[in-house]
C-alpha cells in the first residue's frame, strides 16, 4: 500500500505516505463548497507534474554533473465544467544559470518524459516553458 487518505470532515483530507509517514491535508477549493485553506485533489495533480518533471531532470542533472538547486516552477491549474475536471496546467520553470544548449535539451526533453505527464488525460492542454537566467 502507498497512502492512506482519511476523510476529516467538511470537505477535507488528511493524506499519509505510509513508507515515510509524512502527511499532507486538502481541502476542497472555495469554486466547489470548500475552504480553499490547502490543496485541493486537482492542485495536488498539477503540482505533482511539475515536481515529477523536476525529478526527471534531476537525475540528469546529476548524470551531466549540473546543478538544479535554485530552480522553481510556477504552476497554473485551470479547471472546466460538466464533468468538472482539469482542462489545462500551464507550467512556468525557471532555472538559476544558463546551461550549455545541450544540457538545455537534455532537462526539456527528460522533463516530457516524465510518469505523471504520461499518465494525464490527453485532453488537458499542457503549456510548459524553460526559462534560463
Amino acid at each position: 500500500m502507498t497512502s492512506k487518505v482519511t476523510y476529516l470532515g467538511d470537505l477535507r483530507t488528511e493524506c499519509e505516505h505510509l513508507q515515510s509517514n509524512s502527511r499532507f491535508i486538502t481541502d476542497a477549493p472555495v469554486d466547489n463548497e470548500g475552504k480553499g485553506e490547502a490543496f485541493s485533489s486537482t492542485d495536488t495533480v498539477a503540482t505533482a507534474l511539475a515536481s515529477c518533471m523536476f525529478t526527471i531532470m534531476g537525475i540528469k542533472a546529476r548524470d551531466h554533473e549540473s546543478n538544479l538547486e535554485g530552480a522553481y516552477a510556477e504552476v497554473t491549474k485551470t479547471m472546466a465544467a460538466d464533468p468538472r475536471r482539469i482542462s489545462g496546467i500551464k507550467i512556468d520553470f525557471t532555472f538559476p544559470e544558463t546551461y550549455s544548449t545541450k544540457i538545455q535539451k537534455v532537462f526539456e526533453h527528460s522533463a516530457k518524459t516524465c510518469p505523471v505527464l504520461y499518465s494525464l488525460h490527453p485532453d488537458i492542454d499542457l503549456n510548459i516553458s524553460f526559462k534560463y537566467l
